[in-house]
């Protein structure tokens, strides 16, 4: 599935099921408890915080659709193609960044003596 497929299939669902688009304030919101629960997630499967019992049916990829979720829906809202954003996103970055996580120490192996 395409992103623009993916904004059409999320706003034929909202008008079938979701009667109408949450506001863009209200859907920014949701956006933000979403992405809470990504990182609760995170933290205990990759960080140092051990799941609590309540945590345990707790599902990463969900968790993530439910952000793309939401941001589909205030893609939606504003107008913004996704797929564009992305390309043009992708695009900035590529010359942006074009050597500069080669030449990072931090990052690259071939800088750490691991060739």
């Amino acid at each position: 599935m395409t992103l623009d497929q993916a904004q059409e299939k999320v706003d034929e669902w909202i008008k079938k099921f979701g009667v109408r688009y949450f506001n863009e304030l209200t859907n920014t919101a949701i956006l933000m408890e979403e992405v809470g629960e990504v990182a609760r997630i995170m933290a205990r499967k990759y960080g140092e915080q051990s799941f609590k019992k309540s945590d345990s049916d707790k599902n990463l990829g969900e968790e993530m659709a439910d952000v793309l979720f939401v941001l589909i829906c205030l893609a939606n809202q504003t107008g913004i193609n996704l797929q564009s954003a992305l390309e043009s996103n992708l695009e900035k970055k590529s010359i942006r960044d074009a050597n500069r996580h080669f030449d990072n120490e931090k990052i690259n192996p071939k800088n750490q003596g691991f060739e």
